[in-house]
């Protein structure tokens, strides 16, 4: 090791250690990229095997070896599976929405797609709780964390704000069908509901919105279909 690495970094071992431990995996990978001494400590196996664990708990339990080595090559191989099965259910919404609306039909095929393929919170957080991703797709990562996975609802409202989509918005449309009243028909009724999705997850919404994707299109509720709504969140005056 030269002084050109030391001049880097002069920390102790164990506090620069300490340091790259509290990154997320992004910031972790730059800090590595920055001389050898960060790229030898930010690759330490103790490091991305915390990981592993941290994001896969039940593969890791799997796996767990006191003589395995390379946890981070381990970690960047199912992080490349988990971003191809991911990239799968972003072409499916993608191919069946049309004009910013999807029908809750693929709605619902999204959502079982990522329950088959196991996914977990951190899964859905770095790959479906993104910017740069329709609010469809972000939406169902939401309700994929909240009614599939039972995630808290805290944790999902730091995740959309980590995301920075906090503030967008979708709108859910369905029919209910005639019914009977105290001895009256009702006509067939529409409904309309738009929400933040920030208010989803606090149940701002009284959980109405997800309780109709939930169900689906039934007897109850039909023709369900959300949509993206493009004007921001207001501020309280």
């Amino acid at each position: 090791m030269n002084q050109s690495d030391y001049s880097y970094s002069s920390l102790p071992n164990d506090i620069a250690l300490k340091i790259a431990s509290s990154l997320e995996v992004p910031d972790l990978s730059s800090l590595g990229c920055c001389s050898r001494v960060w790229r030898e400590i930010c690759g330490s196996d103790c490091l991305w095997e915390s990981l592993v664990k941290e994001r896969w708990p039940l593969l890791y339990e799997a796996v767990k070896d006191p003589n395995f080595k390379d946890w981070r090559g381990f970690y960047v191989k199912q992080h490349e599976e988990k971003k191809g099965q991911a990239d799968s259910v972003i072409n499916l919404v993608e191919q069946c929405s049309q004009s910013d609306s999807l029908k809750v039909i693929d709605y619902l095929h999204a959502i079982r797609s990522l329950k088959t393929m196991q996914f977990g919170f951190r899964d859905v957080q770095m790959l479906l709780l993104k910017q740069k991703l329709n609010v469809l797709l972000n939406l169902i990562g939401l309700h994929y964390c909240l009614n599939i996975l039972q995630v808290q609802a805290f944790c999902i409202a730091e995740a959309l704000r980590s995301g920075k989509i906090v503030d967008r918005q979708v709108c859910v449309k369905w029919r209910q069908p005639r019914r009977w009243v105290y001895g009256f028909r009702i006509r067939d009724g529409y409904h309309s509901r738009c929400v933040y999705l920030e208010d989803l997850v606090t149940g701002e919404d009284d959980g109405e919105v997800l309780t109709v994707l939930e169900r689906g299109a039934t007897h109850e509720f039909l023709r369900v279909q959300v949509f993206v709504v493009n004007y921001p969140k207001q501020s309280p005056v």
